[in-house]
């Protein structure tokens, strides 16, 4: 019986990474996008996958389109399956993710991070409410609360960002407890890997070190040196997320490595493996956020006892990958502008 999933956020970090496990293991996987004059595929690109994912055009935004994409999927119609001997699961993981983002755009990070989860819940509740849905949410719910911070810790949100996803994960509660709906969370911390977007900090570091190195920048301004966060590499994330939709009951698990680091740990030890000095880094106040976080370091003992998931990339080998694909990528840029050839 071939499985079906439909990944929303499907051409992002998590979701590319997440498509591809799911073909490893011959599931048919559909990819919610927006409609647009050219789909940005590049993360599936990377991945080599894109003309293996089937996509369906919708948005978390807009109600009847959620409806005509689940109901295409519930009935099978135009499809070629029967749908009850092909189950279909949903791993709802697009959002605004961007934290200082959402301090400029509340009202549309709210409306899509956190209203476009109720609106996707209802949908499936009122098309397909026998499918698995997994809900996507994020460390940051917790905000100033003690360290470290598990299934139990109280949300302490510090973003319009981290206010959405607080609310989606009680929506999926809601709809969970209170309509049966087979809703699973997971809560996640700071995921890398070298399609990290580069408006994130780790990113940002990695990819400005590797042009420092090549003549193609000079300097890189970050913000608070010292926010501590727990860093888990993609496909540890993406393993923790189908075990959580795989689960026989619908639970809420933090996927953490249990290891917190700040982000002047995380630079110096790119500038080590970069071989680019410290002193090309400075620091300015516009870049804080206007509500710092200051400690992210998850507990996931939950998902360690009852998913059997373990992380297995620690934060140095973390580093290293990403700043290794950063000086390749720039390498060859810079090879290009010599030759003259088009980047």
């Amino acid at each position: 019986m071939k499985k079906r999933a439909l990944i929303t956020g499907v051409t992002g970090q998590i979701g590319s990474y997440l498509a591809e496990y799911l073909l490893e293991l011959d599931y048919t996987v559909y990819g919610l996008l927006r409609r647009r004059a050219s789909p940005a595929t590049t993360n599936l690109d990377w991945h080599g996958i894109t003309d293996k994912i089937h996509f369906m055009s919708g948005d978390l935004s807009d109600d009847i389109s959620l409806q005509r994409v689940l109901n295409e999927l519930a009935t099978g119609v135009d499809r070629g399956y029967d749908s009850k001997d092909s189950p279909l699961e949903v791993y709802h993981l697009a959002a605004m993710s961007h934290v200082p983002t959402s301090f400029s755009q509340p009202l549309y990070t709210i409306d899509i991070t956190g209203t476009g989860t109720l609106r996707l819940l209802e949908t499936i509740y009122q098309i397909c409410p026998d499918v698995r849905v997994y809900i996507a949410c994020s460390s940051e719910i917790f905000g100033d609360a003690p360290a470290p911070q598990n299934e139990k810790t109280p949300f302490s949100p510090r973003s319009p960002y981290a206010a959405a996803k607080a609310l989606s994960l009680h929506l999926a509660r809601i709809y969970r407890e209170g309509y049966g709906l087979f809703a699973a969370c997971g809560i996640v911390f700071n995921t890398e890997s070298p399609l990290r977007d580069e408006e994130f900090v780790t990113r940002k570091i990695t990819k400005s070190l590797a042009r420092i190195k090549f003549g193609l920048q000079d300097r890189l301004i970050l913000g608070n040196l010292d926010a501590e966060r727990d860093w888990m590499w993609c496909d540890d994330t993406v393993n923790g997320i189908y075990k959580i939709l795989q689960y026989p009951h619908p639970n809420d698990f933090v996927l953490a490595t249990g290891e917190s680091h700040s982000v002047r740990e995380f630079v110096e030890l790119a500038c080590e493996y970069a071989d680019v000095p410290l002193t090309c880094v400075e620091t300015s106040r516009s870049l804080y956020r206007p509500l710092e976080v200051p400690l992210l370091r998850g507990d996931a003992s939950k998902a360690h006892q009852l998913l059997e998931w373990e992380p297995k990339v620690k934060f140095p080998e973390l580093v290293r990958r990403m700043v290794e694909h950063d000086l390749l990528i720039e390498e060859t840029k810079k090879k290009s502008l010599k030759e003259n050839v088009p980047w």
